[in-house]
């Protein structure tokens, strides 16, 4: 359909918008850049003529939205707006990266290459998304202002999702949460990140997103009046002492909310750090930032007490995205603990744009010295130079950098190292040489010898101990955090295999030698079964390890036809029983697809199968993941933080419309609550009562521990439905001593 005078007035005024928000942030130095500027618009609507995204309005509109939140939102210069405007010209047009070139120079044209979508062709064994993310990020050892104008794309494309489908809503949501949100965080952009957050929260749980809006909105005035009363001496007492400063009350993003009462299963009313004041100064000449800093944090010390295991100090170290504050929690009035947040208007401009404010400060300090964000920059290009497994494995390597708590611990020499919260001396150990930690036996942390997996804290000081003929363990994965000691891990296991599978093969050939039998294809499919493998480099690598033993190979091979008769009467058997229909059996069915699934069920094999992570009941809302290796349909709550991954790597298995509860099967599930309160007399009995008498649940464990007259521990029931579980949790809330009861996950 062609464009109408509405559209291109429409189209106009954004692109006049766009100039003013150059003109305002004086990114143009001279007519070159305006006309730089000029020149990619109009190539971009030439390119993009009269398409329409799906929301119906002129395609054109959304790279020139893309290019105003790199200025206004990000501050990026005159090279960025243009690639932001071309950003999608070569992906979706006859244009090429040779016509950029040639247009724009070689710096633009790069850009837009690192811009482009990735697609062609994908290895067999790894997720399209994955590899898509791989080599979009693969953009940060050349330019780290392609990753921001990607950022600002997926924030436009954030704001207008409302015109897509559910199911891609997911996809992309889930790539949102698990990846762009944490990127945005990382760089500095803590706005876009909160927005990016509450948007995800928005199409994925509306209903939720739109009560708490609700109730912010119903609270504003009395929240906005305890604010007031709260400022009121620290305005006076700033005045006094000559401060030039802005502050105010900043509310918590509806997602952060959201979050904290997921995490702590409390209702809205009990969140009481709904907000924070942020007071931002102008500093003077002399003395320090710094001090400056913390003489405001002693004026308001002196009218409010602080909370003293609650300063956060993060301008002597400040976070790796650049982050510098100084946060405090004090006591307000009438008894709620208010945090505080003290920063200079340059610290503050570093918050809200990150990269860019960070490098516009650096450069203009004529700074060559490597800060945090250098450092992180230069792990985040090793990493993504690394050679990795595959793209799945990468990208959940690469989520590991981004969104994470921050220790200082120290070397015995006295060098500070910053590592994530839940750091174990594992991963100091890699941290400091992929040697140390491929060596690593233990670890002395305050001059005390601990096992290696001990989880270090702030202010520890730690010495490696390690041992020539040590080496990694598979285990270890499951105990380390950081990427870099999964990288280093994965590595070694990786090497030590194909040396196993290699001696494996050497081995196996010899024992058929021996035998007189002449390794084949044929040969081979009836040994894998035999020693329980199910490929023949798995069957090597176990060789090679001394794993498994060849010296009665003659015997099994001999006995592998009876073992064939055995296992059809085992499936025989299972047949039967299904037929008989067992509690797990119901329970793997009380999920019903639609007639188009129902018809791809195998008899032998479940469709659906209940995700251990998060343990879905019946009236949860719930969301499938198809299974790409067992073709099963695992599913999962609908805010469960696994689903987020999975959407991110495998956005086309997500099934959302193509299941749902079955109403019809009586089935019981197995939950598990957490229970803690105040001990008492008959306190047992009491909940007993609720459970058996009141709800006519079943108990399966009741597992309960009490120290100085404080009781807490689990019991695990048998329920039906979510709707029955919250209700007898809200019968037991009601139960005289009863701090709280949590759904468990475990």
């Amino acid at each position: 359909m062609n464009f109408t005078e509405e559209d291109e007035r429409l189209i106009k005024e954004k692109w006049d918008d766009l100039l003013e928000s150059c003109t305002k942030a004086k990114i143009c130095k001279n007519d070159e850049d305006w006309e730089l500027i000029k020149r990619a618009f109009f190539l971009a609507k030439e390119a993009h003529g009269e398409v329409r995204r799906r929301s119906g309005e002129p395609y054109l509109l959304h790279p020139i939205a893309v290019a105003k939140i790199v200025v206004d939102e990000i501050g990026l210069g005159v090279k960025s707006v243009a690639a932001a405007l071309l950003h999608d010209v070569v992906e979706d047009t006859e244009y090429t990266i040779e016509d950029m070139e040639h247009t724009f120079g070689p710096k633009i044209a790069e850009m837009v290459d690192g811009l482009t979508k990735m697609s062609g062709v994908f290895n067999a064994d790894t997720s399209e998304q994955a590899e898509y993310f791989r080599k979009v990020l693969l953009t940060l050892s050349n330019d780290v202002r392609v990753i921001l104008i990607k950022i600002a794309d997926r924030l436009h494309n954030m704001r207008t999702l409302g015109s897509m489908p559910v199911n891609k809503q997911i996809k992309i949501t889930g790539e949102t949460l698990y990846l762009f949100a944490p990127l945005a965080y990382r760089l500095g952009l803590y706005a876009i990140k909160s927005e990016l957050e509450d948007l995800c929260m928005k199409y994925r749980f509306p209903v939720q997103y739109a009560e708490i809006s609700k109730k912010l909105e119903a609270t504003k005035k009395q929240r906005d009046a305890f604010i007031n009363k709260f400022n009121a001496p620290i305005i006076e007492a700033l005045k006094r002492d000559h401060i030039n400063f802005e502050i105010s009350g900043r509310v918590k993003s509806i997602y952060s909310i959201w979050s904290k009462m997921q995490r702590k299963q409390i209702p809205f009313e009990e969140v009481y750090d709904l907000f924070a004041i942020r007071i931002v100064f102008q500093p003077l000449a002399f003395p320090s930032e710094k001090t400056q800093c913390w003489q405001i944090f002693s004026t308001i010390t002196d009218i409010y007490t602080p909370k003293p295991d609650r300063l956060r100090d993060w301008i002597s170290m400040p976070k790796a995205n650049g982050y510098e504050a100084l946060h405090s929690t004090v006591m307000g009035p009438d008894g709620a603990w208010v945090e505080v947040q003290i920063r200079t208007q340059r610290m503050e401009e570093i918050a809200e744009r990150g990269f860019a404010a960070h490098w516009k400060y650096k450069h203009a300090s004529l700074s060559n010295d490597e800060d945090e964000f250098d450092r992180w920059l230069k792990k985040i290009r090793d990493a993504l130079n690394s050679p990795t497994e595959n793209a799945v494995d990468f990208l959940d390597n690469f989520k590991l950098s981004l969104y994470t708590s921050e220790i200082v611990v120290f070397t015995p020499k006295g060098e500070a190292r910053k590592m994530p919260y839940g750091a174990t001396a594992l991963d100091f150990a890699y941290d400091i040489h992929s040697k140390i930690g491929n060596s690593a036996i233990g670890a002395k942390i305050n001059h005390k010898i601990e096992p290696i997996t001990t989880q270090i804290n702030s202010g520890d000081q730690i010495e490696i101990i390690t041992a020539d003929n040590a080496r990694p363990k598979a285990e270890w994965l499951e105990i380390v955090t950081t990427s870099k000691a999964k990288q280093g891990i994965k590595s070694f296991l990786k090497r030590e295999r194909q040396n196993n599978i290699e001696r494996g093969m050497q081995l196996l050939e010899e024992r058929m030698q021996q035998l007189n039998v002449q390794l084949s294809g044929r040969v081979l499919r009836k040994i894998i079964p035999i020693y329980e493998c199910t490929n023949k480099e798995e069957l090597y690598s176990k060789i090679g390890a001394g794993i498994v033993d060849l010296k009665d190979l003659d015997k099994a091979l001999k006995v592998n036809s009876a073992s064939k008769i055995l296992k059809f009467w085992t499936l025989f058997i299972n047949k039967k029983d299904r037929e008989d229909g067992s509690e797990a059996d119901q329970q793997e069915q009380a999920l019903q697809p639609n007639q188009q699934v129902a018809a791809q069920t195998v008899p032998l094999e479940p469709q659906f199968v209940m995700a251990e992570c998060c343990k879905p009941l019946p009236g949860d809302s719930v969301v499938g993941f198809k299974d790409p290796e067992t073709h099963k349909i695992v599913v999962h709550k609908a805010n469960c933080p696994e689903l987020d991954r999975l959407a991110a790597q495998y956005g086309k298995n997500i099934l959302k419309d193509e299941i749902k509860w079955s109403q019809h099967k009586a089935v019981s599930y197995l939950s598990t609550l957490q229970i803690r309160g105040i001990d008492r007399t008959n306190m047992l009995l009491d909940l007993a009562k609720v459970v058996s008498e009141d709800f006519s649940i079943n108990i399966r464990e009741i597992n309960i521990q009490t120290h100085d007259n404080i009781f807490e521990g689990t019991i695990s029931l048998y329920v039906r439905d979510a709707d029955s579980l919250n209700a007898l949790m809200d019968k037991i809330r009601q139960i005289k001593g009863i701090a709280s009861v949590k759904r468990s996950l475990n």
